[in-house]
């Protein structure tokens, strides 16, 4: 089978020649865009032998004026296909695409309502702080808050319209917001939900597979159990305190794939021999079996980790 072909089956539950894998990093800032970053990603997707080329987003809402707290919320710009930050990751796909060999399956990046809502202040007061001031934004100036949200959503959607039109297979969609230290489960289902289901409902719409990835720790789950009709995988943070199993997560989104089975920033994918670390994944892979299942971690690998060390995972899920 082709990488494209065994993803897709066990996105659809079919018989696989092997489970699928995939990992990825943030590559370093200064390889991380334009050209060096189509060569960053290539020479990843050949060197590590991964099952998905995952096109990374580097491509952000920009800043658009200084951060003074929650009445910048509503100055958000609207947003068009033609703004810069959304051209600029359309020709980053199309390059890698072009480049890369038959058979790959391609899976493009999209932050979720409430990390794209943040790009823009994030770079001016740092992300604890912007993140504390989305909850405050959102109690204290909520017309603008939501207003802010529609017209990121706009840009999402016409981001993952343009992305699927250049060919991508399917769209990762990195919702974050989920945490029970920031939002109340009442100001999150206002906040974020209908802002994530109408972009997760773009992508099925658009004839693309969706990949839910619930990111960061201390996270209320159930939050995320109306989501389950619009997502094909799903990935969450199995180690990061979440106390959300694989077998949770199967449960909770019964007709999708389920992604992950490794923490991604430490135990024995840092610090495990060759012995434990090919242990660790057949334990992994034989417990929760090889249907419907695509081998990965939590989230992004350290970019620092060596491209031999993810090499050998994949070895060693081949061999199970």
């Amino acid at each position: 089978m082709t990488n494209k072909e065994r993803v897709i089956a066990a996105i659809k539950g079919e018989s696989v020649d092997k489970v699928p894998a995939s990992f990825s990093l943030h590559f370093p800032k200064e390889v991380a865009k334009e050209e060096a970053g189509v060569k960053s990603h290539l020479d990843f997707y050949r060197e590590t032998g991964v099952d998905i080329m995952k096109i990374m987003n580097e491509n952000l809402v920009p800043v658009f004026e200084k951060y003074e707290g929650p009445a910048s919320w509503s100055h958000f710009p609207s947003y068009s296909r033609h703004d810069k930050f959304i051209t600029d990751q359309i020709d980053f796909c199309k390059r890698i695409m072009d480049e890369s060999p038959d058979g790959t399956f391609f899976l493009g990046t999209v932050h979720g309502i409430c990390a794209s809502m943040i790009h823009p202040f994030e770079p001016q007061v740092g992300y604890e702080t912007i993140r504390a001031e989305q909850v405050r934004a959102f109690r204290e100036n909520r017309t603008g808050y939501l207003d802010a949200a529609k017209k990121v959503t706009e840009a999402m959607n016409i981001l993952i319209e343009e992305q699927v039109k250049a060919g991508v297979d399917a769209i990762y969609y990195a919702a974050l917001g989920g945490e029970k230290r920031y939002f109340s489960t009442e100001e999150f289902n206002e906040a974020f939900m209908p802002f994530d289901l109408e972009m997760l409902s773009t992508i099925k719409a658009n004839g693309a597979y969706s990949f839910l990835h619930i990111c960061k720790d201390g996270l209320d789950m159930a939050r995320y159990a109306s989501y389950a009709p619009f997502a094909d995988v799903v990935n969450w943070g199995i180690y990061e305190d979440n106390y959300f199993t694989l077998e949770d997560g199967r449960a909770m989104f019964p007709k999708a794939t389920i992604m992950g089975g490794l923490a991604n920033r430490k135990g024995v994918i840092i610090d495990g021999s060759d012995d434990e670390l090919k242990a660790a994944v057949r334990s992994i892979i034989e417990g929760f079996g090889k249907q419907k299942f695509i081998f990965g971690a939590d989230c992004t690998l350290p970019t620092e980790i060596p491209y031999s060390r993810i090499r050998k995972i994949m070895d060693y899920v081949a061999e199970v």
